[in-house]
């Protein structure tokens, strides 16, 4: 008896399996209507690859070179897979079975030593070189098809055999992971010692390790350590001129720190093997509870009281009246605060109650709560927001299986700035939705709390023109950008730069990092193989 194997789609987000069928199809056509001003869904025809057919692609431009014979492949299956990640644009060309893109070799090294061989064949041919991890990239950070320019070939460095925990330290809680390592197998392999990284971002089903150093990427977590960089303790990067390894301190005073030019470098710099990381025993108290506001402002101050208080709750999530509908949570249009805590060593009803207190202080009206069960994180309102925010990838290739453009895009500024931020941005990209789809919704919500601003996280949808997909997003996206610029919040919190916020990144940077950065791209990179494109010129 043969076992299938699991396969992704060639073009949209996920699991091939897990695309909604027709029936389900039909079914979001009726919800979007109802809940989308003006939206005009009907469903599309899905691309042949759709049920797992191999795209066509023109011929690699090279053959393998006899260094990287047992490394490289160029069957057609692997190069679609490697072309591209998953913003969308990408999901437009791959439902349009456009694959133009692949690249002409995908190299997958079993260690370090095999990547700095790949690196140096790309250097010796000048061929582009584009490290891959899972592919989950939605600012443009892995496309070879721009990466390409003028250079004769494009490598596609696959790190996925680059994978496993390696090394387990449970006296300093620290961890050697490879930087292939997806996270589902990642928190498998730490929760055989009963630990945990504690890093769950929305991709975490299909990104690595590496690609969440490679873009400092943020988890779930709303609050304390939960960006990648905060849980990092040493990391080993490959690049053209040799291996760039930091030193194993917990603290340093020594001068500026070497993780720092590693983390976030988007593979321009050179291309990260393992990392020592920081985990934490697995927690065996949860407690959540859900409050509803009225007004949108007060939610606001109320989440702000929250972070402020020094109470570090796991999950501090505030949903405005669109996010709460969109994901499934509430439908009067009022605002919700999620409220959550886990610990490893203490029960948490004194930390709940003061958390419902102040909630309750700035007029939340309690929905859900105080709970203390251990699924509490999986039940009732945080219970459908944590299963919306895992589905969305998903939902955004379904959407645009019905003629829909659906988005997002992060920031974060201080408190003080936020309302003007706010109103700039949702009047911004209201317009451009008006112009460009006849109308549409935006949402906002908070993803992550800090003591001196919020990251608040913004969600667009309105009716694509066949044929105008990318012109309409375009628009609506340098809206959104610009408006967020204006108002002095960041152009990532993140997301990473890619290519696609590289306009804003680059006004953004001061003028004189951006040469300093540029003069260690020419010592790390000579000849500029790496994710041409991407940070630097």
């Amino acid at each position: 008896m043969t076992q299938s194997i699991r396969e992704r789609s060639f073009w949209a987000w996920g699991w091939r399996d897990k695309f909604p069928d027709a029936a389900a199809r039909s079914g979001l056509v009726q919800l979007v209507r109802a809940m989308v001003p003006g939206a005009a869904p009907a469903p599309r025809p899905l691309p042949p690859e759709h049920d797992g057919e191999v795209p066509a692609v023109t011929p690699p431009a090279v053959a393998i070179p006899r260094a990287l014979a047992e490394l490289a492949t160029d069957a057609p299956r692997d190069r679609v897979m490697c072309s591209r990640g998953r913003a969308f644009p990408d999901l437009v060309a791959g439902f349009a079975s456009d694959h133009a893109g692949a690249p002409d070799l995908v190299a997958r090294p079993r260690d370090a030593a095999e990547v700095a061989r790949v690196l140096e064949v790309c250097g010796e041919h000048g061929w582009a070189c584009v490290p891959f991890g899972g592919g989950t990239s939605v600012v443009g950070g892995v496309d070879a098809r721009l990466a390409r320019g003028s250079r004769a070939a494009v490598v596609v460095l696959d790190l996925a055999a680059l994978a496993g925990v390696h090394e387990v330290d449970a006296t300093s809680r620290l961890a050697r992971i490879g930087a292939g390592t997806l996270g589902p197998a990642l928190e498998d392999q730490l929760g055989a010692h009963g630990l945990t990284l504690r890093h769950y971002p929305q991709s975490f089903e299909f990104s690595t390790l590496g690609g969440w150093l490679a873009t400092r990427a943020g988890g779930h977590y709303a609050t304390g350590p939960t960006r990648i960089d905060d849980l990092t303790h040493a990391i080993t990067m490959i690049t053209p001129r040799g291996a760039l390894a930091t030193h194993r301190h917990p603290g340093s005073g020594a001068g500026p720190e070497p993780a720092r030019l590693v983390l976030g470098s988007e593979g321009a710099l050179g291309v990260i093997t393992d990392a020592w990381m920081r985990v934490v025993p697995r927690p065996r108290w949860r407690a959540s509870a859900s409050v509803a506001f009225a007004d949108f402002t007060a939610a606001v101050a109320a989440a702000r009281a929250l972070v402020q208080s020094g109470l570090a709750p796991s999950n501090a999530r505030l949903l405005d009246g669109n996010e709460a509908r969109l994901g499934r949570v509430r439908f009067d249009g009022s605002s919700v605060l999620l409220i959550g805590f886990e610990s490893a060593d203490h029960p948490l009803s004194a930390w709940l109650a003061r958390a419902v207190e102040l909630a309750t202080d700035h007029g939340g009206e309690i929905i859900a709560g105080p709970s203390e069960r251990d699924d509490a994180s999986r039940a009732g309102a945080a219970g459908a927001w944590r299963q919306a925010f895992f589905d969305a990838p998903y939902l955004q290739s379904a959407l645009l299986s019905i003629g829909m453009l659906s988005d997002t895009f992060e920031t974060a500024c201080t408190w003080s700035q936020f309302p003007e931020l706010h109103a700039r941005v949702t009047a911004a990209v209201s317009r451009a939705l008006a112009e460009e789809c006849g109308g549409g919704i935006v949402a906002c919500r908070f993803t992550h709390l800090y003591a001196d601003g919020p990251a608040p996280y913004y969600t667009f949808v309105g009716t694509l023109r066949p044929g105008g997909e990318l012109a309409q997003w375009r628009a609506i996206k340098a809206a959104a950008s610009e408006a967020l610029a204006a108002a002095g919040g960041t152009i990532t919190h993140h997301h990473a730069v890619g290519r696609t916020h590289r306009p804003w990144y680059d006004r953004e940077r001061p003028a004189l990092f951006g040469d300093a950065l540029a003069a260690v791209k020419r010592e790390l990179d000579p000849h500029g193989i790496l994710n041409p494109g991407v940070l630097v010129g």
